[in-house]
């Protein structure tokens, strides 16, 4: 699956490169499709990503466990999606306060949100080349994460503007790779593996609902169910 997982890994890399040319996303109300993507995206975390932590909660705890502490172990699978979510919260108030008169980001709130946003990505990355992984799992994994990054790239362009064009879009593609390279060569405990999951999912829900909520977006609630709905479905099915 080496070849196959490189594959994914510079899909969701073009994504970011060129996300950017889709102008008939930039519009208000917003476009269907960017609410589509977002269906897709929560879907893919609360059908997908939340119910596989399930396999992994008893690894984590015990390992958490054994090492003395066993009521942060009961709990600490949900304290990750609630830090994911806590995390890109924060981020997001923060490039919002730090926007100039030009409607660009200052320097240092740029490169804090590029570099959290990128290990992000270099994460979500590394769970590409994942040993459970097969071709079928690896389709819906690109679908929903390349869609997610579609929406979090249309976002980061409204914060940054040019910065994000030059620099910004460059970094995040780069560390899709980065995080793919180190899947390949390095085996993480699955205790880890199970604390990325859920950090992810709590990035993805919150990541996904900032662009859909605010009222100003006028975004579209029947292509957000429809998104969400259909790939549920599809992740049922297959």
């Amino acid at each position: 699956m080496v070849v196959e997982s490189f594959v994914g890994a510079c899909i969701l890399a073009l994504v970011h490169l060129f996300a950017g040319r889709l102008r008939f996303l930039d519009v208000i109300p917003r476009s269907r499709w960017l609410s589509i993507a977002g269906g897709v995206a929560v879907a893919y975390a609360l059908v997908h990503l939340l119910p596989e932590l399930q396999q992994h909660h008893e690894v984590l705890r015990t390992t958490v466990a054994a090492n003395g502490f066993q009521s942060l172990g009961d709990h600490l699978l949900w304290l990750m999606v609630l830090s994911g979510l806590v995390v890109f919260y924060g981020l997001e108030k923060m490039a919002i306060r730090s926007k100039t008169k030009s409607g660009e980001s200052k320097s240092p709130a740029f490169w804090l949100h590029i570099i959290s946003y990128g290990i992000y990505n270099a994460l979500l990355g590394y769970l590409l080349v994942r040993e459970d992984r097969g071709l079928q799992s690896l389709s819906l994994y690109l679908v929903g994460i390349g869609l997610h990054f579609l929406v979090n790239d249309h976002g980061l362009r409204q914060h940054h503007r040019q910065r994000y064009h030059h620099a910004g879009r460059w970094v995040l593609s780069a560390a899709v790779l980065a995080g793919w390279a180190v899947g390949v060569t390095t085996e993480l405990h699955e205790a880890l593996t199970a604390s990325t999951i859920a950090f992810l999912s709590g990035g993805i829900l919150l990541n996904t609902f900032k662009e859909e909520l605010p009222e100003e977006r006028e975004s579209r609630f029947w292509a957000f169910a429809l998104g969400a709905f259909s790939y549920a479905g599809l992740l049922l099915v297959v």
